[in-house]
Order: structure tokens, then sequence, then C-alpha cells
């Protein structure tokens, strides 16, 4: 799926251990960051990524990605900038060391929203997150809400379950996620999630009580 995939070395950020979460489209990822941010909105930041695709409508620079040109991402890249960066359908995705150093410097908990092979590439690095994967309780309950969102023609709907189904998959890996949440009850996914970050959450409101 992907054309091309860098990684550097990076050395370990001060602040409050960032979050990757990964897992399916579909899966409800999303409605579940939601959640979390909406509840803890003075605990967690989400990091910025890059890319060299066009804004979609309603999407804003700097808010959903920085949108930049890809001699401008390349020149990044070549500098050692980005944690990870990939190739996708003619453009370019990173996250910069720098958009998660703004969430880190505001004594926040860096959110990064990244796909199974930036999981990867995150693992070579000395980022040290807390890794979650999202998932769906069955390829059928994701199909059938991949289908009721109506957004999807039905070749990249095949692309999305076959993507998936290999996500999945990659979930059941020994050792490479500290928290694999099934979210088959939207309430009970969130507090399963609310729960592998509590100690976290903690440390930060600690932080913030007193300074």
């Amino acid at each position: 799926m992907f054309m091309r995939y860098f990684v550097r070395h990076m050395s370990a950020m001060a602040g409050p251990k960032p979050v990757v979460l990964t897992g399916p489209s579909g899966a409800g990822k999303s409605t579940l960051l939601k959640k979390l941010m909406k509840e803890f909105d003075n605990v967690f930041g989400f990091s910025v990524s890059h890319t060299t695709r066009n804004p979609r409508p309603g999407e804003a620079n700097g808010r959903d990605y920085h949108y930049v040109t890809r001699e401008a991402m390349q020149s990044g890249i070549d500098s050692g900038d980005f944690i990870e960066h990939a190739e996708f359908s003619g453009n370019m995705y990173g996250t910069s060391k720098a958009a998660v150093q703004a969430v880190q410097a505001r004594n926040l908990i860096c959110i990064l929203d990244i796909d199974m092979q930036g999981v990867r590439s995150i693992k070579k690095t000395d980022l040290n997150p807390i890794y979650i994967s999202i998932q769906p309780p069955s390829m059928e309950v994701l199909e059938e809400r991949l289908r009721e969102r109506k957004t999807e023609s039905e070749e990249n709907l095949l692309k999305r379950l076959n993507a998936a189904h290999v996500d999945m998959k990659f979930s059941q890996e020994p050792g490479l996620f500290d928290a694999v949440i099934v979210n088959d009850n939207l309430e009970d996914a969130y507090e399963q999630l609310k729960s592998s970050l509590i100690e976290e959450i903690n440390n930060v409101k600690k932080v913030t009580m007193s300074s």
C-alpha cells in the first residue's frame, strides 16, 4: 500500500509520554478520539501531521494537517525532521518531531493517529509512546459500518476492507501494543481506552496542579 517508508533516529523528548493510536477505518477510532479530547481537553493534544495533498472541504491548515509542497516536505525529511513518513496514492504524509514537541511543551499527552506501517517505524525510534490498537469486533461488522457511511466507491471500500484484514492480524502480534481494544460497544471501549491511559492522565494533572 505504501510506496516508501522512512524513519530517522530521534532523541527522547521531554514531557508526557505520547500515545500512538491505530486501527482500521470504521473501527471507531475517530469517535473514541473525539470523546477523549472532549473529556480531557486540558490533558491531551493532537499531533498535526504534514501532507502534500490538497485540503478537502472543511479542512483547515494547521488543524487537520500542515499542508506543504512536496519540495518543502522532502527537504524536512532529508534534514531528519520527521519521526515517520509515507507515500500513499501519490501524496506524502508524515509526523514531524516539532509537531510532537509542540504538544509536549504544553504539558499535554500527544496523540498520534498513525497507521500500522507508522507503528513499525516509531518502534525504531526513542519516542517510547503508549501503543493502542482500536479494532472492530469482526470483518462483517466493519463492512456494515463502512457501507452505512455511503462515502466510498465499491473499489475503495474493498481496498479498506483488505487493509483492515491486514490491520486486524497486525494487532495480534505479541508485544506490539500495550492495549488492543475491540470496539463492540462504544462506551465499554471508551472506558477501556481511559483505563489504559489513566496513569499518564493523572501524571499530567499532578504537574498542572503543582504549576
